[in-house]
């Protein structure tokens, strides 16, 4: 029995030094989650049950409180629904005469949650989206307040997603008051993050609104992260302690949104404008018109040999006549050029046409 348990254990010790080491048992657990997945919806379906009940089971009189409380709700969203389509319409014009091609809206998947890891010292937790959804790693995730982390392991239908509380995590934010630049970092408390290496003199105080800046090239900027809790100065320091909540209830929330930010280079977002402006111009008819002027001082130059022999006409006399048969035309088409008078007269309409062209 204790040989059992003494190869059991060193079989345990290699397997997770070789999945810590290597990615060799990646495939594996890869295999595993799909088990898991399913162990997952068991587990939670007698909550799903108790909620259907519960549901099905409401008192009318607390459902006509609710839906008088969100038809209000929707009326209000709807009032700033109006005012935010206006401010989106005003921003895409400014980024028109900026010649900017950056996205304001992202795409977004909904994810639910469906378990937490169990390590104390480690803020993860898993949802039911994962590499057969598109889900990429670095992925930013976000609840109905604001950021909550991003992705860190992607498995075939499910994903880990690290919060921002967790003391290996930090985001690049700014004071939405002045745009004051700072990192936000997990502390291991899921109610406070800290920024770090504040100066003692910025212009920071309690109240203020953290967002996402947008500087580390992984979270899409102009998103809540936190709100400013604490600012302490110490006249002996030179930075501040800062501490913040995070707007997101990192806790409680149960549907996450997946965000698809645009991760193409400024070339190529240059590129694909400008493409997209040329599509609309020929949608429009307005195309058409750069080609047609291009060509106008290039048409001018064969119309003067044109007139050439017209001006000459009338000096060979023979050419009437030969209007009348086929065949005296072709001599007397050729004994203009073998003279001398047109070569010494298209230098002189030349300047004709240089004339006109300066004109």
């Amino acid at each position: 029995m204790g040989v059992r348990l003494l190869v059991l254990v060193v079989l345990s010790v290699a397997l997770m030094v070789v999945d810590a080491r290597f990615a060799l048992l990646k495939p594996v657990r890869s295999q595993m989650s799909l088990v898991l997945m399913q162990t997952y919806w068991i587990t939670d379906l007698p909550q799903r049950l108790y909620q259907g009940v519960a549901s099905q089971f409401g008192s009318r009189t607390e459902l006509v409180a609710e839906n008088e409380k969100l038809k209000t709700e929707n009326l209000l969203l709807q009032g700033r629904m109006q005012k935010l389509a206006a401010l989106t319409e005003q921003n895409v014009r400014l980024r028109e005469l900026l010649n900017s091609s950056a996205l304001v809206n992202e795409k977004v998947e909904v994810a639910e949650l469906i378990g937490m890891d169990p390590n104390p010292f480690t803020h993860r937790i898993i949802i039911n989206k994962g590499e057969r959804d598109g889900v990429v790693l670095g992925q930013p995730v976000l609840d109905a307040r604001g950021l909550m982390g991003q992705v860190v392991e992607l498995m075939p239908y499910t994903s880990r997603v690290l919060l921002l509380t967790d003391t290996t995590h930090s985001i690049p934010v700014q004071v939405n008051r002045n745009g004051l630049r700072a990192i936000a970092s997990g502390t291991g408390n899921p109610e406070r993050l800290e920024l770090r290496h504040v100066a003692d003199t910025a212009d920071i105080k309690e109240g203020d609104l953290l967002v996402s800046s947008g500087l580390g090239q992984r979270f899409p900027a102009g998103y809540p992260v936190a709100t400013v809790k604490e600012v302490i100065h110490d006249s002996g320091q030179p930075f501040a302690i800062v501490r913040a909540v995070p707007t997101a209830a990192l806790n409680r929330s149960r549907y996450l949104l997946l965000v698809f930010s645009d991760n193409r280079t400024p070339e190529e977002r240059a590129n694909d404008a400008a493409q997209a402006q040329e599509a609309e111009d020929k949608k429009n008819g307005t195309a058409p018109i750069i080609p047609a002027t291009v060509p106008k001082p290039q048409s001018t130059t064969p119309v003067v040999p044109a007139a050439t022999p017209a001006a000459t006409a009338p000096v060979a006399t023979p050419v009437k006549p030969a209007a009348h048969s086929v065949h005296p035309v072709k001599p007397t088409a050729a004994k203009p050029p073998a003279t001398t008078t047109p070569a010494a007269k298209p230098p002189a309409a030349a300047p004709a046409t240089t004339r006109q062209r300066e004109e």
